[in-house]
């Protein structure tokens, strides 16, 4: 058997003694991300009952299960992806790539008249390892999420999206201020450390971008 590389011995080794990982294994969450959005939805009162909330990238689940479980049976959460998704109950799950019309034109079916008050987006490329290449990819389904923001978020609504600090980063955040009032930089306990991994906020969408 091939030996594993440092870095993957490294990462299972911080994976099982993560407290995040036992916690999302305790609590039957899907991944330790939920707690990264717990602490983001809790810090700016995001939720609020009977509000619309589409995350992008869902699988495995963690994001829309913790929206789930914080609105109650409340309101309506859209999940999509391109990735199979197991079914997570009060939430609809639409599988297929967003950026294709049929695929928007489901989602807006579904959707029908209600406005979209939340787009959430905790969507990575598969990581490479080599930043040349991973940052132009996130950059990318960055761009993706905020034309989907763009188009379906309601006025007056919130965008929240995971970016990695690197090129490009800077422009993205530019772009999110001509388009939302308040534009607010967070990492949460649960990121680790080491990654570069952020989330950039837009909460009150102008109606016309400056």
């Amino acid at each position: 058997m091939v030996s594993r590389s440092k870095s993957s011995q490294r990462w299972l080794k911080e994976h099982f003694s993560d407290p995040y990982v036992k916690k999302a294994q305790a609590e039957g969450m899907r991944s330790r991300a939920a707690y990264k959005l717990e602490e983001l939805l809790e810090r700016d009162r995001l939720l609020k009952p009977h509000m619309l909330v589409v995350d992008l990238g869902a699988a495995p689940g963690g994001w829309s299960q913790q929206v789930r479980r914080q609105m109650g049976d409340t309101g309506r959460v859209f999940a999509l992806d391109i990735l199979e998704m197991p079914a997570l109950a009060g939430v609809d799950f639409l599988h297929g790539d967003f950026r294709e019309e049929a695929v928007l034109s489901q989602f807006e079916a579904m959707v029908g008249d209600q406005p979209v008050d939340l787009v959430l987006s905790d969507m990575a490329p598969n990581k490479s390892g080599m930043d040349a290449v991973d940052q132009p990819r996130m950059m990318h389904l960055a761009e993706l999420a905020m034309d989907f923001a763009d188009n379906h978020l309601k006025t007056g609504g919130a965008f929240l999206i995971k970016l990695f600090q690197g090129v490009g980063f800077d422009d993205y955040v530019r772009e999110m201020r001509r388009r939302y009032d308040k534009v607010s930089i967070r990492k949460p306990d649960a990121s680790r450390k080491r990654s570069p991994e952020v989330y950039a906020l837009g909460q009150g969408k102008r109606a016309v971008m400056k």
